[in-house]
């Protein structure tokens, strides 16, 4: 199965976000998207979250009511080897936005509701490592749609996307 994006989700600040069939990614971020405190969300080295449909499902199987975006993602993706996301690694979503994880996401006390028994720490990475989200800053702007592939990429293969994005 390719990785594709799943879906694609924005708010006016807080969660759950909602789901819109496309958005314009900047290095600020999706536009249309808001957050409510800007001290530990959003900026350019928290510009995009990313999370795994797979880990949703898991979740879901635990009897989390855990959904594309209610803990705060912008973008769920499917197909992707999770175990590979991380820290410094490059992402490409559709054809030409191409994203850097920067860190894992903390849990915080607004996500609560989408987790038994209020367990939002179930995504800390510290605490149960490969179940983060993650942050990344926007490296080529462009539009990403519901359906567009993902695919992760070795340093050269992002540096071939960034540079003809500068031509």
């Amino acid at each position: 199965m390719e990785a594709r994006i799943v879906q694609i989700s924005v708010s006016r600040g807080g969660v759950p976000k909602t789901a819109v069939p496309a958005a314009r990614v900047t290095a600020d971020g999706l536009e249309g998207d808001a957050h409510r405190d800007l001290q530990h969300h959003g900026g350019p080295e928290r510009a995009v979250c990313i999370y795994s449909m797979e880990a949703i499902k898991r979740l879901q199987a635990e009897g989390h009511s855990v959904a594309p975006g209610s803990i705060g993602e912008n973008v769920t993706v499917e197909g992707l080897d999770w175990s590979a996301v991380v820290p410094d690694r490059h992402v490409l979503l559709g054809r030409t936005v191409l994203v850097q994880v920067t860190r894992y996401t903390s849990p915080c006390v607004n996500i609560m509701g989408s987790f038994k028994d209020g367990e939002f720490a179930r995504v800390s990475q510290k605490r149960y490592p490969g179940w983060s989200r993650v942050y990344a800053r926007v490296l080529v702007e462009g539009t990403i749609r519901q359906g567009d592939p993902v695919r992760l990429l070795d340093p050269i293969e992002a540096a071939e996307v960034s540079a003809a994005a500068s031509r």
